[in-house]
């Protein structure tokens, strides 16, 4: 298999060479160039045609997320963007995995390389699957919020990684603002879930809240698992309400996809309705077999290079375009 090969962009020339060395100990992953700024990406873009690209979000001149959105529109190619930990800095990543960005990265307070040493598993495994990532360019036109809904009792559960960000807030942006009652896991980073239930605030219909432990689950509300120490799930349905579970990862991942879908398919049986907005894998794949189980609705990811999802009810499946996967949602959880 032939290697990932990375473009670093940042400033500082001690950053770049702190994330190049970390980056070139990851095996199959090559750090094709170091760039300090825009100007000098797209001239190494150009000469070295990356897989990836690691992206700081304050830049001098013309800034990360500047350059970001300059990519996703002209060559949309898998970005992963490295910013401060700050509440400005929270904002700027939040809008940079809206603009496209496959993930973002807390930089390190201190530039060691034991610092950095804390991040680098999980950015390997970003930078790898980020070879294969669908990259999409960005949508001009936004989506009016489909009509009100007649709703027929059934939960919604989703689950996406952060380079869905940009795919939840269309999705959301569809949907009108008495939606069925959505629970959502997505990975992101920590201090990131408070800037994006605001930012969903801002511009959708229906009501978007952290999640927190004993809520009551309501029709026109937008639920996001808090990250990192644990668990969402749903005790019954109807009119259940939420936990969070203070238990290990599952599949390295806390709050976990697949625990959520499992709890909604054991509260809602064969009513359960749940999307899966990353990749299938290690977790998120368990729990959409919990929902086959029960015969509950799954609609996951189609295989690669089809661009689309499958809706599958116990044997029986079919192909949903992307671009027909909010009328979909509102389908299922219609009268």
């Amino acid at each position: 298999m032939a290697a990932t090969k990375v473009l670093v962009v940042d400033d500082s020339l001690t950053m770049r060479a702190l994330i190049s060395g970390a980056l070139e100990r990851i095996p199959n992953v090559e750090v094709v160039g170091l760039a300090d700024g825009a100007d000098e990406a797209r001239a190494m873009t150009e000469q070295f045609r990356p897989d990836v690209i690691t992206l700081d979000v304050e830049m001098p001149g013309m800034s990360g997320l500047e350059y970001l959105a300059e990519v996703m529109e002209k060559r949309p190619m898998p970005v992963i963007m490295f910013s401060t930990r700050t509440e400005a800095g929270a904002e700027a990543s939040v809008e940079a995995l809206r603009l496209g960005a496959i993930d973002c990265f807390p930089k390190p307070k201190v530039a060691t390389p034991a610092e950095l040493d804390k991040i680098i598993g999980k950015l390997g495994k970003r930078i790898k699957a980020a070879k294969s990532a669908d990259v999409r360019a960005a949508v001009a036109a936004k989506a009016a919020p489909a009509a009100a809904l007649e709703w027929n009792g059934r939960p919604l559960a989703i689950g996406a990684d952060a380079g869905n960000t940009k795919n939840l807030f269309e999705l959301f942006g569809t949907f009108p603002a008495n939606c069925p009652p959505t629970l959502v896991v997505q990975h992101i980073g920590a201090g990131l879930a408070e800037t994006m239930v605001a930012k969903l605030n801002d511009e959708i219909a229906p009501k978007v809240v952290l999640a927190t432990d004993g809520m009551a689950v309501e029709q026109g509300t937008i639920y996001l698992a808090p990250p990192g120490e644990t668990h969402l799930v749903i005790d019954s349905w109807p009119n259940g309400k939420l936990r969070l579970l203070p238990r290990d990862p599952v599949a390295g991942e806390r709050p976990s996809i697949s625990v959520l879908f499992a709890s909604v398919a054991k509260a809602a049986g064969a009513d359960a309705v749940a999307l899966l907005m990353s990749e299938p894998s290690e977790d998120g794949a368990a729990g959409m077999n919990a929902l086959s189980a029960v015969g509950g609705y799954g609609i996951q990811q189609a295989p690669e290079g089809t661009n689309g999802f499958t809706l599958a009810r116990k044997m029986a499946q079919q192909p949903v375009a992307l671009d027909q996967l909010p009328a979909t949602l509102v389908k299922l959880c219609s009268k």
